[in-house]
């Protein structure tokens, strides 16, 4: 039973939240797609993104409500998101208020029928196995395994090894070089799994978990300036999925703590 609104606890250009915040966006588009709703059901994507004064808590911990309540109700997604900032006021996610609330001190984090859970995957099955449809691991256990392969390909042998904490034991004069080097060995690996179970995304022809991460990962290496011409699966994969609303609305250049100079 759902005890008040999820709130989502997460930092516009973390990937690990793009994967969390993508999958409300699915599947409440899919399911207004299914039972038929007109496509002006869902709000003006303007009216989606940019907060207004009765959706800001404040300058240092903001809340930004999803407007596309008809939407949402249709799946009981109806969520707040609490934009926490990684890198101001030396990362508000060492604060002892969030400490609290995740003692992982990472987003994202999610307050959803009276538990908290960390850890982007265990919130996307979690959010699978509450709210199964459409569902974003198959039925098919050998594509179910696939799914969960790719993802903690990516969740777990690549995002970490770039992401914010450990940039900053290498060294800025070697961030570059370091999160080039770990993306291009993890992107090496996953081409060629995605060579065999692909389809349209990146296994078979449905959008899965898989994709949740895939996205945002390529989001990062384009970020960290790696050459993506030796991957042509993942940049097909990558291509037809940022045409897909859930990808697009999620994007970290539209989200409310988006700064100014990056939004899009």
């Amino acid at each position: 039973m759902q005890v008040g609104k999820p709130i989502l606890y997460s930092y516009f250009r973390s990937s690990c939240s793009w994967r969390v915040r993508i999958g409300p966006w699915y599947l409440l588009d899919s399911v207004g797609k299914s039972i038929g709703l007109p496509e002006d059901t869902f709000l003006e994507e303007d009216a989606l993104l940019r907060p207004t004064a009765s959706t800001l808590a404040g300058p240092d911990q903001q809340r930004g409500r999803c407007l596309c309540e008809p939407a949402l109700a249709l799946k009981n997604i109806d969520y707040e998101t609490v934009a926490i900032n990684l890198t101001k006021d030396g990362g508000q996610q060492f604060s002892g208020e969030f400490q609290a609330l995740n003692p992982m001190k990472q987003v994202p984090a999610l307050k959803i029928d009276g538990i908290t859970i960390g850890q982007s995957l265990a919130i996307i099955e979690y959010l699978e196995e509450t709210r199964p449809t459409p569902r974003l691991l198959p039925w098919d256990p050998k594509k179910r395994a696939q799914v969960r392969m790719v993802s903690d390909l990516i969740a777990s042998g690549i995002q970490p090894l770039q992401n914010l904490s450990v940039l900053k034991q290498v060294g800025q004069e070697n961030q570059l070089t370091w999160a080039q080097q770990a993306i291009t060995s993890g992107f090496n690996a996953l081409e060629q799994i995605l060579q065999s179970t692909a389809g349209r995304y990146c296994v078979g022809d449905e959008v899965s978990m898989a994709d949740l991460c895939l996205a945002p990962q390529v989001a990062n290496a384009d970020r960290f300036k790696v050459d993506l011409t030796p991957y042509p699966t993942i940049s097909r994969i990558n291509k037809s999925l940022l045409a897909l609303e859930a990808f697009h609305v999620s994007h970290p250049c539209r989200q409310p703590d988006t700064p100014p100079e990056l939004r899009a």
